[in-house]
C-alpha cells in the first residue's frame, strides 16, 4: 500500500503530506483544484512520466525544483522478491519502501530508493509493481497482452503447468543454440581440433621432462669446452699435488713445522690446527679434481647428441612456451600447454559426438513441449468458459448492458518461430461495447471511463488473482448517473477489502484486501470510502503577485456530509440536500460494513 504522498512546488501544489489508508481513498474537489496533479504526481513517482520538458512542466513557477516522495508497503514476499531483483537492493515484506523523485526546472531528474539512486528503467519496472493505474491508455497494467496472459493462467489454475512448459521451453531453446553452434563452427572445430592433434603429437614425441632444460644447457657448455676444462684443472692439479714441491707437500712440512712449535707453546695449538685443516681441503680438491679429469674423458659422439636434444627443446618452447618465466620454468610451461590443449581437444571431440545426439534429444523436447503446449491451451479455453460468463455479468452490473468480452487465443506449432517460455498461445482481451460493433482488444477501447469500468469489472472478478496492491481509478465516473456510481462505489469498496464480487454479496473482507485510490465528481463514489480527502485551490498574495495554491485536507463527520451535498447541489446546498447526504453516508456505511 502507499502510506504517505509528499508533494511539494508541483504545479500549484506548494507543499501538500498526504496520509492515506488501507480500503477505499477519495479524492474530491472542485473543477481545477487539483485533482489531475495528483494522478500526476503519482505517474512521475513511478517513473510513468519521463525526465527532460515534459517532466519541467510540472515545476512550480518561480522553483528551483519539484520533489514527489511516496512511502509504500508490501506485504508479499514474492513482490519484495521482484523489487529487490528490479531495484538491485534488499527489499522485505512489512517494511517501508521510501521512494523520492526530483524534477529540475532545467528538466533533469534525480531518483532514489530507500535513499540509494536508481535509474528511470528501473523505478519504471518497481512502478509496476506497486501500483495499478487506470485511466491512461498506456499505463495500465490489465491492457498488455503478457499480463492478460498471466491472469487468465492464474484464474485457470494453470500456472504450474506453464512453469513446467517454461522449463522445458528453455532447455529446447538451450539444445538448440547449442546445436546451431556446433554446426555453424563444424569445419573451424575440425581444422582447430587438427591443429591440437600435431601440437599434441609434437609434444608427446618429445618426451620431455621438466627442468632437463637447464641441464642440458649446462651439459652442452662443458662438452663444448672439455679441452678448456682438462688443460686449466690439469694445471691446478699438478701445483696441488703432482709436481715438484707442490702446495700440499710444503704445507706439510709447514704442519711439522707447527707441531714442533706446540711443544715449546701451547698457545699455538689453535693456529697449528688451522693449517693442518686447510691442508686437508686441498687435499680434498685434489682428490675432487682428479675425479673431475677422468669424467671429461667423453664419448666424442654425446657432444652431438646434447646439441641434437637442445635444438628440440628450443623449438618446443620458442613455439609452446613464449609466455613462461625463467629458462628453467620454459619445458614446465610447454607441458602446461600440452596438458590445456588435451582439455580442449577432448571438448572437441566429445562436440562431434554431441552432435549425433542432440538432434534426438530436440526432437524428444519438442515432442514433450508439445504436448504441455496443448494442455496448457486446454486449460485456459477452460478458463476463458468460466471467466466469459461472470465478466459480462460484471457489465451489466456496471449498466453495459450490450457490452461483450471474450479472450481471443491463437495457438502456433510447438516448432514455430515466435514462441516464448509462456507456452504456445498469444492472448488477448476483447470488449465489445455496444451492438453492432466487431470485438476490440482491450488496449483498443478509446474511452478512458469506459476503460476503468472495464477494468472495475475485471479486477473484481480477478480479485485473488491480482498481485497489485495499490489499484488508482481516474474517469471511472465519466458519463455515468448516480445509480450506476452508487453501484462502481460498492464495486470499489468491496475491491478494496479484498472479496471482489464475493465482497459485495455480505463476504468479509478477504486476505487480498488492497488499496484504491479514487478520483470522483460523483457523491455516490464518495460515500463508500473508507478514507475522504478532499483538494481544494486558494488564491493568494498581493494583487500584483497572486498565486493559485493546491492543499489536500482529510474530510471526516459534518465536514464529509458539507462536502458531498457541495458535489450534489453546488456551493450553497440546502438543508434538504444536507440531509440527503448524511442518509448517503449513512446507507453507503451500512453497505459497506455488509462488504
Amino acid at each position: 500500500m502507499l502510506r504517505e504522498l509528499s508533494i511539494s512546488n508541483l504545479a500549484i501544489i506548494e507543499k501538500a503530506d498526504i496520509e492515506l489508508a488501507r480500503g477505499l481513498n477519495v479524492f474530491t474537489g472542485q473543477t481545477g483544484a487539483g485533482k489531475s496533479l495528483i494522478l500526476g504526481a503519482l505517474e512521475l513517482l513511478l517513473g510513468l512520466r519521463g525526465g527532460g520538458e515534459d517532466a519541467a512542466m510540472f515545476v512550480r513557477p518561480g522553483a528551483a525544483e519539484a520533489r514527489v516522495s511516496g512511502v509504500f508497503e508490501v506485504a508479499s514476499e514474492s513482490t519484495a522478491a521482484r523489487l529487490a531483483a528490479v531495484l538491485d537492493q534488499p527489499i522485505k515484506a512489512g517494511e517501508p519502501i521510501l521512494v523520492t523523485r526530483r524534477v529540475l526546472a532545467s528538466g533533469r531528474s534525480s531518483v532514489a530508493v530507500n535513499g540509494s539512486p536508481v535509474t528511470a528503467a528501473m523505478l519504471k519496472q518497481a512502478g509496476e509493481q506497486l501500483v495499478d493505474i487506470h485511466g491512461q491508455h498506456d499505463q495500465q497494467f490489465l491492457l498488455k497482452p503478457s499480463n492478460q496472459l498471466a491472469i487468465l493462467d492464474a484464474f485457470a489454475d494453470a500456472l504450474a503447468l506453464r512453469g513446467q512448459f517454461a522449463e522445458i521451453f528453455h532447455e529446447l531453446s538451450a539444445a538448440r543454440q547449442r546445436l546451431a553452434e556446433l554446426r555453424q563452427s563444424q569445419e573451424q572445430r575440425a581444422e582447430q581440433l587438427e591443429l591440437y592433434r600435431f601440437q599434441i603429437d609434437e609434444i608427446d614425441s618429445a618426451k620431455l621432462v621438466a627442468g632437463e632444460y637447464e641441464e642440458a644447457r649446462n651439459r652442452h657448455s662443458v662438452l663444448k669446452n672439455a679441452t678448456k676444462l682438462k688443460a686449466q684443472s690439469a694445471q691446478v692439479l699438478e701445483g696441488l699435488s703432482e709436481g715438484d714441491e707442490t702446495v700440499l707437500e710444503r704445507l706439510g712440512t709447514m704442519v711439522k713445522s707447527l707441531q714442533e712449535l706446540v711443544r715449546l707453546d701451547a698457545s699455538l695449538t689453535d693456529l697449528a690446527g688451522q693449517v693442518e685443516g686447510g691442508r686437508g681441503i686441498l687435499q680434498d680438491v685434489a682428490t675432487a679434481l682428479g675425479r673431475y679429469q677422468d669424467r671429461l674423458d667423453v664419448d666424442p659422439g654425446e657432444l652431438q647428441k646434447v646439441e641434437e636434444r637442445l635444438d628440440v627443446l628450443n623449438r618446443l618452447i620458442h613455439k609452446y612456451a613464449r609466455t613462461a618465466g625463467a629458462a628453467e620454468d620454459a619445458v614446465a610451461a610447454v607441458l602446461e600447454h600440452r596438458r590445456q590443449i588435451g582439455i580442449k581437444a577432448e571438448r572437441l571431440e566429445q562436440d562431434a559426438v554431441a552432435l549425433g545426439s542432440l538432434d534426438e534429444e530436440i526432437a524428444k523436447l519438442q515432442a514433450q513441449l508439445g504436448t504441455l503446449g496443448r494442455k496448457l491451451t486446454r486449460r485456459r479455453q477452460e478458463g476463458v468458459k468460466k471467466l466469459r460468463p461472470l465478466v459480462e455479468a460484471q457489465f451489466r452490473e456496471l449498466e453495459m448492458n450490450e457490452a461483450a468480452f471474450d479472450v481471443q487465443i491463437v495457438t502456433r506449432g510447438a516448432g514455430e518461430a515466435g514462441g516464448d517460455a509462456t507456452g504456445l498461445d498469444d492472448v488477448e482481451f476483447l470488449v465489445r461495447t455496444n451492438p453492432g460493433q466487431e470485438m476490440l482488444p482491450l488496449r483498443k477501447i478509446a474511452s478512458g471511463g469506459e476503460i476503468s469500468r472495464i477494468m472495475l469489472a475485471l479486477k473484481t472478478i480477478l480479485a485473488d488473482k491480482d498481485q497489485i496492491t495499490v489499484l488508482v481509478f481516474d474517469e471511472i465516473d465519466a458519463n455515468i448517473g448516480d445509480r450506476l456510481g452508487a453501484t462502481i462505489g460498492r464495486k470499489l469498496r468491496a475491491l478494496a477489502n479484498g472479496g471482489g464480487a464475493k465482497g459485495e454479496k455480505g463476504g468479509k473482507a478477504g486476505e487480498n484486501a488492497c488499496q484504491i485510490i479514487c478520483i470522483t465528481h460523483l457523491s455516490q463514489i464518495a460515500a463508500c470510502a473508507d478514507h475522504h480527502l478532499q483538494i481544494t485551490k486558494d488564491v493568494v498574495g498581493p494583487e500584483a503577485g497572486r498565486q493559485t495554491l493546491t492543499r489536500v485536507r482529510v474530510l471526516e463527520g459534518e465536514d464529509r456530509v458539507r462536502e458531498l451535498a457541495e458535489m450534489m447541489a453546488g456551493a450553497k446546498p440546502s438543508e434538504t440536500v444536507i440531509a440527503h447526504a448524511r442518509d448517503l453516508l449513512g446507507l453507503s456505511w451500512k453497505r459497506g460494513r455488509k462488504g
